[in-house]
């Protein structure tokens, strides 16, 4: 059966449950916006000159509002417009109601407007919802005042359909049912799978909905602003998905077991392929925080961070660098419980997961060399499509010497997810970058990559299985096969608990897995994975 739902509350209304806003970066390309109204400023005075380029001060005004806008940051976002109560009554109104997780803002090129004035076109990503992406195209106006400059207050600035008439309402259509197929070709019950609800969406694995254009009084249907998936009645057939039933099943157990109502995610690739054949989340059915999280990888970065220093020569594992409790670059950094191992080889420094050997060694990387080493290799940065909202990793360039240093050991603007960390890891122990994939048939964009030195490969594997042998990834250790694994604990805030990874690797999968609030990787994650490797080894 098919419902419907709507939602709408002075601009529009949002369900009752909250989601976290994850670190956005509002990029800097320069991309044409769509205009879609005016502001109308005053005559010139007589004998003045237009000016021909927009004052700097106001187009960083104009920025910073997009930018608090897209972080979250609504109370921030409405100071600095002339409305600063209203702005951001409506701005939070509008994100809540059509329930975007995650706006994207790009500015594009502004113009001055007036005597004292500017304009910003810019252009809109809105994720709505598990249905998909709203894009779309505005300007803002920038003034003037007292107070200094101040984005003028107007609704159309959200959307050109948004005025004082209109409200948007986000209309769902829901089914009971997944409609999808594993790699096998078999039916996907959402009754045994319960993550995978979150994941492919009910309704056979296409969600439909649409954000409708209504009166504001009569909350008469006035258009349709978006549609998301395919028209009713098209394109029937089930999702094809890569999804091995066996795999997910033993997944879901694991995590369900081990994850004690924490949230979670968890993704399992094939090696060879990049083919998703497991993907989990807690709570299940929850936010797909496997694919669409956005979390520091802590140590697991460790896995790239050494394919780089392995490539470039930098060390060995025999490689002596020594692991003091403490090196301070700008701040100190520190091991887990301030561990330290005196005349460390490399090898050392990465089973036992030790901190301030990576960071000893931040002066033989250029500033971008991770930035540069991570796409070329890993293909991360790059789109990736893999048949369902994804949210894609984040490597950027540090912005000096401490951020830097705690990038190196996964931390600072460093932003992945499970399904992110589970390719690095299937990369790393083949050489070679396969673009996950869970919907078959997806197009997908081309990610230019370079394989991996064989070297290098033959290096982190054997890093790789002396962290189960000898290192902090010993709760793997009686897992039939040659498995390998690399544990992390990433900080979340200076007081707070961390979240707990571990990646690993069998003789066919790649899987990834974190579990919020954890107290270490292999205290949280590791249970799961030692679960579910067995599962599939019996």
């Amino acid at each position: 059966m098919t419902t419907h739902r709507g939602h709408g509350r002075g601009n529009v209304r949002g369900r009752s449950r909250r989601r976290r806003w994850p670190a956005v970066v509002v990029t800097g390309a320069l991309v044409a916006g769509a205009a879609g109204w005016a502001v109308v400023y005053g005559p010139l005075k007589p004998g003045a000159e237009a000016p021909t380029v927009a004052d700097p001060e106001a187009v960083r005004t104009a920025k910073a509002f997009l930018g608090s806008w897209a972080a979250g940051d609504l109370a921030a976002a409405g100071r600095l417009t002339d409305a600063p109560a209203k702005a951001e009554e409506t701005l939070r109104n509008f994100t809540a109601g059509l329930e975007i997780a995650k706006p994207v803002l790009t500015p594009g090129a502004a113009r001055p407007e007036g005597e004292a004035g500017a304009r910003l076109a810019f252009a809109a990503k809105m994720p709505v919802a598990s249905l998909g992406t709203w894009s779309y195209g505005s300007e803002l106006a920038v003034a003037r005042t007292d107070a200094g400059w101040r984005v003028r207050w107007e609704l159309p600035l959200i959307h050109p359909q948004l005025n004082e008439k209109q409200r948007f309402k986000l209309v769902e259509e829901e089914s009971s049912e997944l409609a999808a197929v594993d790699r096998d070709g078999k039916a996907i019950s959402a009754a045994e799978h319960p993550s995978l609800v979150s994941v492919l969406g009910l309704g056979g694995g296409r969600p439909r909905g649409e954000v409708q254009v209504v009166d504001r009084i009569t909350g008469e249907t006035k258009g349709t602003a978006v549609r998301f998936g395919p028209d009713p009645g098209k394109d029937g057939g089930p999702l094809r998905t890569t999804i091995d039933a066996r795999t997910q099943a033993a997944a879901e157990k694991a995590l369900a077991r081990h994850a004690a109502g924490r949230n979670a995610g968890l993704v399992a690739v094939r090696i060879d392929s990049g083919e998703v054949v497991a993907v989990v989340n807690g709570p299940a059915g929850g936010f797909n925080r496997a694919f669409q999280g956005t979390y520091a990888p802590g140590s697991t970065w460790k896995v790239v961070t050494s394919a780089a220093l392995l490539a470039k020569g930098v060390v060995t594992p025999r490689t002596r660098v020594d692991c003091p409790k403490y090196l301070t670059v700008g701040k100190q950094f520190h091991n887990v419980e301030t561990s330290e191992i005196p005349d460390a080889t490399f090898r050392q420094d990465f089973i036992h997961s030790c901190n301030t050997a990576f960071v000893a060694l931040r002066g033989r990387l250029a500033n971008d060399e991770m930035t540069v080493f991570a796409k070329e290799y890993f293909g991360l940065g790059p789109e990736w499509k893999t048949g369902v909202s994804s949210v894609d990793a984040e490597v950027p360039v540090p912005a000096d010497e401490p951020e830097k240093a705690a990038s190196l050991f996964g931390q600072g603007r460093l932003r992945t997810n499970p399904l992110a960390m589970a390719s690095v890891t299937a990369t790393a122990v083949s050489g070679t970058f396969h673009q996950p994939l869970l919907v078959k048939g997806t197009e997908q964009p081309a990610v230019a990559t370079k394989p991996l030195p064989r070297e290098v490969v033959a290096s982190l594997r054997s890093l790789m299985r002396d962290t189960v042998t000898d290192g902090s990834a010993k709760v793997l250790a009686g897992v039939p096969g040659e498995v390998g694994a690399k544990t992390g604990t990433a900080e979340v805030t200076e007081d707070g608990n961390n979240n707990g990874w571990l990646v690993a690797y069998d003789g066919k999968i790649a899987v990834a897995c974190v579990v919020e609030e954890a107290e270490s990787g292999s205290g949280s994650a590791g249970p799961v994975l030692r679960d579910l490797l067995n599962e599939l080894a019996g």
